[in-house]
């Protein structure tokens, strides 16, 4: 898989596979070949959408496709377990949306499956590909504010949505914590890691699942983390990190920045913005082409989306469920 295109094919239909395929399209060295819903129509009519000349009414149909190469699973997160799973056992790689799984627990037998079967996994934390989130990194890695001492991450949608919607829905992984939680707590453990202490509160609704839910990590080193995220409020979706020397302030968009703000001490405020040439910021080909390279190099995990990273996302996700009561129908932990 060094020269030719790398061969994608597209579980679900929804409106973040539409919007992945319609970025992947754009990479002259991709090619979507196949999409899979659980009924033949609307994979049909996202197949006639993208001009993909297969289109499957069942996964498994998609799983035993010997001309795709990878698989990018959109269902919904309650259906990562079982989509990438059946695909990872048919031999095909997989890019699984965010969140990775319900839980840690199935998130460990999605990455045991990978790495038994020797395929490429990779869990689809765009932010982690981003040009600017990558730049934002480095900088700190390079010592820029000194030691990391403390971040603040928010993420928040106004709503209201009504009962009936998904993100309310228990049977769907519903509530603020797994859709737009797992953005603040990645970022979080991008620059930390996996805490040693997880504090928690949370408003739940009348479904038990979290209207909004607020989190303060702890690290043996002292660091400290304030997460936040809701769907009943609108939040300013800014991130804050703050190190021995300095700080960094990404005012608007923490995860798909179109710039931020490096304050050292002694020193002016210094401007970081985005390079025209890597496209919309909310362009989902840096993950894409992060995958491809990935397949390309023979690799089965990517350095930037490690899967040891992934899972440590999971387990304290699972610790703040746990903290503010929240456990989905038949869950199993």
């Amino acid at each position: 898989m060094t020269e030719q295109k790398v061969r994608w094919g597209i579980l679900a239909t929804g409106g973040i596979a539409a919007t992945f395929t319609a970025d992947l399209v754009d990479l002259p060295d991709a090619e979507v070949v196949a999409v899979a819903s659980r009924s033949p129509e609307p994979a049909k009519a996202f197949a006639e959408r993208f001009g993909i000349p297969r289109a499957y009414g069942d996964w498994q149909s998609l799983a035993e496709d010997e001309e795709v190469d990878v698989v990018y699973v959109a269902t919904p997160h309650t259906a990562h377990r079982a989509a990438a799973g059946m695909m990872l056992e048919a031999g095909r790689n997989v890019l699984c949306e965010k969140p990775f799984t319900l839980n840690a627990r199935e998130a460990g037998e999605l990455v045991a499956l990978a790495r038994d079967n020797g395929r490429f996994l990779m869990e689809a934390m765009w932010m982690y590909c981003h040009p600017m989130v990558r730049r934002l990194k480095a900088l700190i890695d390079d010592g820029a504010i000194g030691e990391v001492r403390s971040v603040q991450a928010d993420f928040g949608l106004a709503g209201p949505f009504p009962a009936s919607h998904r993100l309310r829905d228990p049977a769907l992984g519903g509530g603020a914590l797994l859709d737009l939680g797992v953005y603040p707590v990645s970022f979080t453990q991008l620059l930390l890691g996996e805490p040693s202490d997880v504090v928690a509160r949370a408003t739940l609704s009348e479904e038990r699942v979290d209207l909004q839910t607020g989190a303060l990590l702890s690290w043996d080193s002292g660091a400290l983390a304030s997460v936040h995220c809701s769907i009943v409020g609108g939040t300013a979706t800014s991130a804050s990190v703050t190190g021995s020397e300095g700080r960094i302030d990404i005012p608007y968009g923490f995860f798909f920045p179109e710039g931020f703000v490096l304050h050292r001490d002694g020193r002016d405020a210094e401007e970081f913005t985005a390079d025209p040439a890597d496209g919309p910021r909310n362009s989902l080909k840096h993950e894409a082409a992060e995958v491809m390279r990935a397949l390309r190099a023979g690799e089965t995990e990517s350095p930037l989306v490690p899967l040891d990273g992934t899972l440590a996302v999971m387990r304290t996700l699972d610790a703040i469920r746990d903290r503010v009561g929240v456990r989905y129908p038949g869950e199993v932990r």
